[in-house]
């Protein structure tokens, strides 16, 4: 019975997650379409404001060729057979603003800046706002853990960009503590060396302390709550009669207990999560995915946006099936529906 569950299991999971990339990625196929935006007229725009005489016939021709190389040649349909191609071969075609770079090559440079930004704050928010609010939800009496509540309430609703603004204007303008943007320092570039590492540090913390301090007060108001709730739980009350030490109490009965909906609640926010990443990169100028779809965006760069997109919709579906498929391994109790 139990190996039986566990492939319905792993069958339901895996069709959802390709159900969830099919539909993410025909949306992404379809949107960019929808903006006001000709990227073809503007880069024959660009051309003639560099001074370039084309005459009526030589515009249409380039537009003919810019259409058959960027996949917006054919009907709708022989477009959307094209777009799956170039997904499954990863082969977005070149960039409109960055031609004839490919987008595949602009994507490899700027996604380990995202990945590095997005997962280390993500582990850090989890782990700090769900340890430190796990404490303050047992000792919820004390005055500390009501001043740690009340700092949180003003912190958390705050958005991303207005955080991250307010760190930026204070440690980077008037205290000069940190560089006002970009992933390193002008000149330099990124080596496996300590100076390397130490320099890609200073310009990331800024960034990494927003996500760290906003998402991490959402985890700790959530594990405040539910560690208030475990607490008065029965054999919770039981272990602390047996004489059961109280940090022992705390750690292996209490926050153990209430982290199994902390990693439901993970994979859930994960794309929330991502989000707020791709508008710290551009609040900060972080050279990662952010800032270069803004560009995208900006400049109706269909490829660009489409290559993204793609990514990170594959990116993201990706990290929640993982925690999705490490929540049994953590609860026991569960079983497979």
């Amino acid at each position: 019975m139990g190996t039986k569950t566990l492939r319905i299991y792993l069958i339901t999971r895996f069709l959802q997650y390709v159900l969830v990339i099919f539909l993410g990625l025909t949306l992404v196929f379809f949107i960019p379409r929808l903006l006001p935006q000709d990227p073809i007229r503007a880069i024959i725009g660009q051309f003639q404001q560099q001074g370039a005489g084309l005459d009526a016939k030589t515009v249409e021709t380039m537009v003919a060729t810019f259409q058959e190389l960027f996949g917006l040649s054919g009907s709708l349909l022989t477009q959307y057979v094209s777009f799956w191609k170039r997904v499954l071969t990863l082969d977005f075609g070149p960039s409109f603003f960055q031609f004839p770079t490919p987008v595949s090559q602009l994507i490899r440079r700027f996604l380990p800046w995202t990945l590095g930004l997005m997962l280390s704050s993500t582990i850090a928010a989890w782990l700090l706002g769900n340890v430190v609010g796990g404490i303050a939800g047992y000792f919820s009496q004390k005055r500390w853990a009501k001043f740690l509540d009340t700092l949180a309430t003003v912190i958390r609703p705050m958005p991303h960009y207005v955080f991250g603004l307010v760190l930026l204007i204070l440690f980077a303008y008037l205290w000069k503590i940190f560089p006002l943007g970009g992933g390193t320092s002008i000149g330099k570039t990124p080596s496996f060396t300590i100076a390397s590492f130490l320099d890609i540090l200073r310009h990331s913390f800024l960034p990494a302390l927003t996500m760290v301090t906003l998402n991490g007060t959402a985890w700790y108001h959530q594990m405040r709550l539910l560690v208030q709730n475990v607490k008065n739980e029965d054999f919770v009350r039981h272990a602390k009669f047996g004489g059961v030490h109280t940090w022992r109490l705390v750690s292996q009965y209490v926050i153990r207990n209430a982290m199994l909906p902390q990693v439901t609640g993970l994979a859930l926010s994960i794309g929330q999560i991502y989000s707020a990443a791709i508008i710290v990169e551009i609040v900060f100028s972080y050279p990662g995915l952010g800032t270069l779809l803004f560009e995208a965006i900006s400049r109706a760069d269909y490829n660009l946006i489409m290559g993204i997109a793609a990514i990170s919709i594959f990116m993201v579906s990706t990290l929640v099936l993982i925690v999705d498929l490490c929540y049994p391994l953590l609860d026991p109790r569960i079983r497979y529906k």
